[in-house]
């Protein structure tokens, strides 16, 4: 049986790690402060904890004493919906360190309860957030007083040049496939284009996958180690089945206004131009959810208060979420993420 987390002896040993991440904190707080963002807090108990198909919620039910009805609630993995809520009420600028949640999530870098780093901003576009981040990470860096971030043996150094390459750019420089050739079109024969192209790399495909799943398949086992080293990556521009909450590039269609910031090949962050259209915003929660019932044979409820907030009118906005754990590990060059944590979920 491994000894109690909070022993003096293990908990000295993470001292300085902490120290580290309390800096860094504050440097981010006063980082906010001078950029004109407003600190929000929003609850974690939600009717939806978020859509995407892949995340497995926690759920617990929420008694009324006044009428002694019931309802079932999640706790959140993302403030996201909240928070757009409030900027659809009129705050320009908000950011937030949300404790989110997230079943069967246990590694190295993953646990059932972090801290979220979010923040959004109106009549703004991801490509203003992708400078901020840069601000950012400079600020965290150097509150952590490191000459670079570091994870697993490699290194980035976030005052060096960073590197910026679409998904596109990504896909034929590391693993030589024209990734928007493949994607899938009914009116065109080659919907298993990437299947084939994935083969000819030494990837085959497993039953039941399709394209999505290919495609992370390949991003994992060949491209994702590769980012952020040296200095950090932002990878732009996702196809549009991967969109999630962000909206479609103008020029083409075909993709996604959203980034993912890697270092040292971890990702530290996700990142839309947000979907403002009520309509295909509840179009693509509907895609979802039937995705995720035929993957784990569940459904979450949609938040009909955030397709509201839509209707009423959300300004033009973006918005990012940054694994907070994740950048203390990385300025702290900690192996797991309960070294950075003040007291872990057992």
């Amino acid at each position: 049986m491994r000894e109690a987390w909070w022993r003096p002896d293990r908990l000295a040993a993470r001292r300085g790690k902490l120290a580290a991440r309390g800096r860094i904190l504050a440097a981010l707080r006063e980082f906010f402060a001078e950029e004109g963002y407003v600190e929000v807090q929003t609850p974690a108990l939600q009717v939806s904890p978020g859509l995407e198909p892949h995340l497995k919620a926690f759920a617990t039910t929420l008694h009324d004493p006044q009428n002694g009805s019931t309802r079932r609630f999640y706790l959140h993995t993302s403030p996201e919906f909240a928070m757009k809520k409030l900027l659809a009420g009129g705050l320009p600028r908000i950011w937030q360190l949300a404790h989110v949640f997230r079943d069967g999530e246990r590694s190295a870098t993953h646990h059932p309860e972090f801290a979220m780093l979010e923040w959004y901003r109106a009549d703004a576009s991801y490509r203003d957030l992708m400078d901020e981040c840069e601000a950012l990470l400079r600020r965290a860096q150097a509150a952590a007083g490191v000459p670079a971030l570091h994870w697993q043996g490699r290194s980035a150094d976030v005052n060096s040049a960073w590197t910026r390459i679409t998904v596109a750019e990504a896909f034929a420089r590391y693993v030589g496939i024209d990734l928007l050739a493949t994607i899938p079109d009914p009116r065109r024969p080659d919907a298993a284009l990437l299947e084939v192209a994935a083969s000819g790399i030494g990837i085959a495909p497993h039953p039941g996958d399709d394209w999505e799943a290919l495609f992370f398949r390949i991003f994992l086992e060949r491209i994702e180690a590769q980012l952020g080293i040296g200095a950090p990556t932002i990878l732009y521009d996702y196809p549009v089945a991967m969109a999630a909450l962000s909206r479609r590039k103008p020029d083409d269609p075909r993709l996604a206004e959203r980034f993912e910031l890697y270092v040292c090949g971890l990702e530290l962050a996700n990142a839309f131009s947000e979907l403002t259209d009520p309509a295909e915003q509840r179009v693509r929660f509907a895609a979802d959810q039937a995705r995720k019932q035929v993957l784990y044979g569940e459904i979450y409820p949609a938040d009909e208060d955030f397709l509201a907030a839509l209707e009423q009118g959300l300004p033009e906005c973006a918005g990012i979420a940054l694994g907070f754990d994740r950048l203390v590990m990385l300025a702290t060059d900690a192996e797991r993420i309960e070294e950075v944590l003040w007291a872990p979920v057992v």
